[in-house]
């Protein structure tokens, strides 16, 4: 097979994976029975639009709501108003779209349906500071922990602490309304509390470990937020709150289940699938290296008319920012690494992209990576080793046209990876 066949398989097979989380299969069987009063939708994540437009294709009734989701990420939708907001570092709008969906929420009775379809981005799109706290107090803590390559349990345990929509706090609103939560996982173990940091799920994370956590990175906070965060009235509602007792999740789409569909796929297409999962983690730059000293293992042993090989999984790597002025997100340093640990080696390819179609702050959704991907990066006057150390991934792969670059996909199941070996 060539390089270009092989490049567009491995298209293919993302392609395969993203549609296994497409909203508009997902989200129907999902949907709960309509209420004897109203029903209002609150929808929250980078799959917030097109979550709520597969509602309203199946929906028997009246509806109304808001959907907010990331700039460029809209659908059109009839009855449910779609704002558009920033993210990874949130903006007026998201803090104006979340006051409007507290509100919404508390005017609801016990007859009345809120129906929240949260997807992944949803923390930074709800940002709705707590009382005494400012939204610039917000966006400074989400830029350092952004930087300082923090995982996103931990910064969602410290954006739960200083909110006022998620933790639970959306259910606060809602009670004692009926809520009715379908969810769309973009994070390792699909802990419902962490997706978009669980504004309608009971929060067992505390405000000791937010502050634990800020400390933990040398992260620097305002007076106004330390001393919410020593305020034992501040908590977080906790498992045991009877805020919950009209409550339930339901999730709609995995990481597991993007992986499992490219497997299922790779398989009828006659390679031999090592799947490691769908909750790997880690810094992006060691993810590949590790990564590499599989595939060059798995090269040493294939044999003369083996099936070729491939190596797939997904999770949410994360990167450690040491130069501020570089480009990339998590899966173009990935790749880079993984390149550089590869070594040219003649029979090895790979993808990796984020399920949403955009890898950190770019435009692209990750890259691709061939035999000859080292060779054209310093035959375009780059140096693959340096641009790894300064975060330049993105710059490496756009000097030789090996970007992938969908557009929103509208979904959002975290990172796919796959490495061909044959």
């Amino acid at each position: 097979m060539t390089y270009s066949d092989r490049r567009k398989q491995l298209l293919e097979l993302f392609e395969i994976g993203v549609r296994a989380a497409d909203p508009a299969v997902c989200v129907p069987p999902r949907l709960p029975a309509p209420p004897k009063g109203k029903t209002l939708v609150i929808a929250a994540g980078k799959a917030a639009a097109s979550m709520a437009r597969a509602v309203e294709s199946h929906w028997d009734g009246p509806i109304e709501g808001i959907a907010v989701t990331r700039y460029g990420h809209g659908v059109e939708c009839k009855h449910i108003e779609v704002i558009e907001a920033a993210h990874p570092v949130p903006d007026d709008r998201g803090e104006i779209a979340a006051r409007r969906l507290v509100e919404a929420a508390r005017g609801l009775g016990a007859d009345d349906l809120a129906l929240c379809l949260i997807s992944g981005g949803g923390s930074a799109l709800l940002g709705l500071p707590a009382p005494g706290l400012t939204l610039d107090q917000k966006k400074a803590i989400n830029r350092a922990l952004l930087a300082c390559g923090a995982p996103i349990g931990d910064m969602n345990t410290v954006r739960k602490h200083l909110s006022a929509i998620k933790g639970g706090r959306l259910a606060e609103a809602a009670f004692p309304a009926r809520i009715h939560t379908i969810g769309i996982s973009d994070v390792p173990g699909d802990d419902p509390s962490v997706i978009a940091s669980g504004p309608t799920v009971p929060d067992a994370t505390t405000q000791a470990q937010a502050l634990e956590i800020l400390q933990r990175y040398g992260i620097s906070v305002p007076d106004a937020v330390l001393a919410h965060l020593n305020d034992p009235a501040n908590e977080t509602p906790k498992p045991s709150d009877p805020v919950f007792n009209t409550s339930s999740f339901h999730m709609a789409a995995r990481p597991a289940d993007m992986v499992e569909a490219v497997a299922a796929a790779a398989s009828e297409l006659g390679y031999k699938v090592i799947s490691l999962g769908a909750d790997i983690e880690g810094e992006a730059r060691d993810v590949g290296r590790a990564q590499a000293r599989l595939a060059l293992e798995a090269a040493e042993g294939r044999k003369p008319g083996d099936p070729p090989v491939l190596i797939l999984s997904g999770g949410e790597t994360t990167v450690t920012v040491s130069h501020e002025d570089g480009r990339g997100g998590r899966n173009c340093e990935y790749l880079l690494s993984l390149a550089l640990g590869l070594e040219a080696h003649p029979d090895i390819f790979a993808l990796a992209c984020d399920s949403d179609g955009i890898d950190g702050s770019e435009e692209n959704a990750g890259a691709l990576i061939g035999p000859d991907t080292l060779a054209r990066i310093r035959a375009a006057g780059l140096d693959p080793a340096r641009e790894l150390q300064r975060n330049n991934s993105w710059s490496a792969f756009a000097a030789v046209g090996d970007l992938v670059t969908t557009g929103p996909t509208r979904t959002n199941v975290n990172d796919l990876r796959l490495i061909v070996i044959g």
